[in-house]
């Protein structure tokens, strides 16, 4: 189910990404929602909120990495 507001996410989402990739989650993840709505569009199959969570992640590893503190940091 789509996230309304960055309150919303998951727990494990929330305890480990700052602010800002929180946002750039939410965002990808409510995106993904929508265009994996047909199973046949998910092509490592799942359900559409794993699939939207899968880009989520992907998202935020696009501009945040995790480094030896175990904190996400913005990239370079």
């Amino acid at each position: 189910m789509p996230y309304s507001k960055r309150e919303d996410l998951p727990p494990n989402v929330k305890s480990v990404l700052p602010d800002h990739a929180q946002d750039i989650y939410k965002e990808a993840f409510n995106h993904a929602y929508d265009e994996y709505k047909d199973p046949k569009d998910r092509s490592a199959g799942g359900t559409r909120e794993e699939a939207a969570h899968r880009v989520a992640w992907s998202a935020v590893k696009r501009k945040y990495q995790k480094n030896d503190d175990d904190k996400w940091h913005p990239k370079d």
